[in-house]
């Protein structure tokens, strides 16, 4: 998943990057607005915007955003008045969080929204719930074993990107795993006959693709 970050305080634009990266986030950061803005067309999966910011402001921003796509925005800002978090809600803030702030809390928010996304977006009368680890077919509980689960899983926070058989290997099964990268067609393979709806891709001579029908 693709974090665009906006904070112009440096230190804490770093600090916030790391936590994120560490969850295996990826994160592009700017300082300035303006900038943000001219990588406004590449669709992150989330925005984390600061209100106040150089070149271009947070609200100002926001609605540039939503303009475009109706991707998930977090707002972030010392300025703690009601009117500035009843202002970005309207304008289609997500979520809002006043500094000072733990960075884990950010993450925290940051899961919370995403598993949401996933529950509310998943098609076809698929449930992921990521916490509790369980899967729903039109309101039928479908029995999963952890690595399917994991498979699922991360097809579903890739929807529509083409996904090589190393990297599926490197999310589910961990850099330490040695052998086949076939056990990757195997499983597939068994989630598509657990799960019939899913529209997985197979892209010959690399890997698989989930298509979203949304």
């Amino acid at each position: 998943m693709k974090i665009f970050l906006v904070e112009d305080d440096e230190n804490l634009n770093i600090l916030l990057k790391t936590y994120l990266e560490k969850e295996s986030y990826e994160v592009v950061s700017f300082l300035r607005g303006d900038d943000a803005l001219t990588a406004i067309g590449e669709n992150p999966d989330l925005w984390i915007l600061d209100i106040m910011l150089p070149g271009l402001d947070g609200y100002s921003l926001l609605r540039k955003i939503k303009e475009i796509k109706d991707t998930p925005v977090i707002f972030i800002s010392a300025r703690d008045a009601d009117i500035d978090r009843v202002v970005g809600l309207e304008i289609g803030a997500d979520d809002y969080i006043s500094k000072p702030f733990l960075p884990r809390e950010l993450v925290l928010r940051v899961k919370k929204l995403f598993n949401n996304k996933i529950n509310n977006h998943a098609n076809n009368g698929l449930l992921i719930n990521e916490e509790k680890r369980i899967i729903e077919e039109n309101g039928a509980r479908i029995n999963l074993t952890t690595k399917e689960f994991d498979l699922l899983l991360y097809l579903y926070k890739n929807k529509d990107i083409a996904l090589s058989r190393d990297q599926i290997l490197n999310a589910v099964w961990g850099n330490d795993y040695f052998g086949s990268d076939r056990v990757v067609d195997d499983l597939v393979r068994r989630l598509r006959n657990k799960i019939s709806s899913l529209k997985i891709e197979t892209i010959y001579g690399y890997g698989y693709r989930l298509n979203d029908e949304e």
